[in-house]
């Protein structure tokens, strides 16, 4: 899968851990997360549904780590991709 299928089944799964309530075109023109709309309640199912769907950890807690925008996200699922096939 590459970047640009990864970012737009990322920006699927941000929209349905909304409700729909952060559209994908939305999120795929970039910005915050939370300026769309993302709260706290969205971002914990979005760390399960990513968990589940990639098979990676997502560490909300994480030092230097910033996950405000989709690019975030897609920079940390594809590194942790990367770290789990060597």
């Amino acid at each position: 899968m590459g970047t640009t299928e990864l970012r737009q089944r990322i920006a699927e799964l941000v929209s349905a851990a909304t409700g729909g309530e952060v559209t994908v075109a939305d999120l795929l023109a970039g910005g915050s997360m939370v300026a769309l709309g993302v709260d706290s309640l969205g971002l914990l199912r979005l760390v399960d549904a990513i968990e589940l769907e990639y098979g990676v950890e997502v560490d909300l807690q994480a030092p230097g780590r910033g996950l405000d925008t989709l690019d975030d996200l897609v920079t940390l699922v594809a590194g942790a991709r990367a770290a789990l096939t060597g």
